[in-house]
């Protein structure tokens, strides 16, 4: 039976990788640091080793009935291997399954702007950096 993630009241940040504690530890602070003009991200962490590499696509598959958020993030292998924390971010509206990433310290901004439609992903997505990654604007 495939594991569903749980309901959460803000937008899930599912850790894949399992790999190192402080790591996690470290980023969950990032994303509990307010930016330079005091926004947080609204998210809820789930941190579940039955989550262990799981992608994208088979995290879609696993979202409750009901998932309200129009992300959901994954902290992966690739996320918890930098300083930066890229973490990939998942539309769930306006083109279900496309992915970004962005650096933990301006997820604040996607979460916000999408949560109250106040800007599209793909407005996020046409602003990453020459690696693929959003490092605001």
């Amino acid at each position: 039976m495939t594991e569903q993630l749980p309901h959460t009241s803000g937008t899930l940040v599912l850790r894949t990788d399992f790999a190192g504690d402080a790591v996690w530890e470290a980023l969950t602070r990032a994303l509990a640091t307010p930016s330079e003009d005091g926004f947080l991200p609204s998210v809820e962490l789930v941190a579940d080793p039955r989550f262990t590499g799981v992608t994208a696509e088979e995290a879609i598959g696993r979202l409750p009935a009901g998932y309200e958020h129009p992300i959901l993030v994954l902290a992966d292998t690739t996320a918890l291997a930098s300083a930066e924390f890229p973490l990939l971010v998942v539309d769930l509206r306006e083109e279900p399954g496309r992915c970004l990433r962005v650096v933990a310290s301006e997820l604040w901004g996607i979460e916000n702007n999408l949560s109250i439609a106040n800007m599209d992903f793909r407005e996020f997505a046409a602003a990453v950096d020459a690696d693929g990654v959003h490092r605001g604007f």
